[in-house]
């Protein structure tokens, strides 16, 4: 694109925990030069005492995360800021909600002629063996994700379909192979 032009569409990198999010964003940001979030950081302390405590998040609570992350890439879109974002997205409603915002649950609404338009955002789904991801699960200390959670995310997970903006990657590549798989379906 020409100097001054619109930011690229913002890429979340999706999947349950251990499926590699945080390592694949931080190192396809780092490699393009994007700002990276991890949406873990932007949980409420409360949201992690639940899950430390091995208590999964219900719809309720996660809704007022995913409407922060979405004013996240919002604010990332408009400043012409190139963003990848971690998150898991598990729910194709978790997603909209990344897309719309707010509104996406507000189906009541009057319509606002400030009605901004969704988000394009690319999302990429890792995917891989379960075995695979329960491994990386054991072997991580200090993350506030118990393995016994990795059912339930996966009891949770609805796989991104058309017309969803989507790309599946399989995690059983290696690290460089799945950033540059990204890279071509971003560009």
């Amino acid at each position: 694109g020409g100097a001054g032009g619109l930011a690229m569409a913002p890429v979340v990198v999706m999947g349950v925990s251990g499926a590699g999010k945080t390592t694949v964003g931080s190192r396809l940001a780092a490699k393009l030069g994007w700002k990276f979030y991890d949406a873990d950081d932007y949980h409420s302390p409360e949201n992690k005492k639940k899950m430390a405590d091995g208590i999964p998040l219900n719809d309720e609570d996660r809704i007022p995360w995913l409407c922060a992350l979405h004013d996240i890439l919002r604010r990332a879109e408009s400043s012409r800021q190139d963003a990848i974002l971690a998150c898991s997205a598990l729910k194709k409603t978790y997603r909209h909600i990344l897309v719309s915002g707010a509104s996406a649950i507000e189906s009541n609404q009057t319509e606002q002629p400030e009605e901004k338009a969704a988000l394009n955002i690319l999302f990429v789904h890792l995917d891989g063996p379960i075995d695979i991801i329960a491994g990386r699960l054991e072997k991580r200390r200090g993350h506030f994700m118990p393995p016994e959670l990795l059912k339930s995310q996966l009891d949770t997970l609805e796989p991104p379909r058309a017309p969803e903006n989507f790309v599946t990657v399989s995690i059983e590549k290696s690290l460089p192979e799945i950033v540059l798989e990204i890279e071509c379906a971003i560009f």
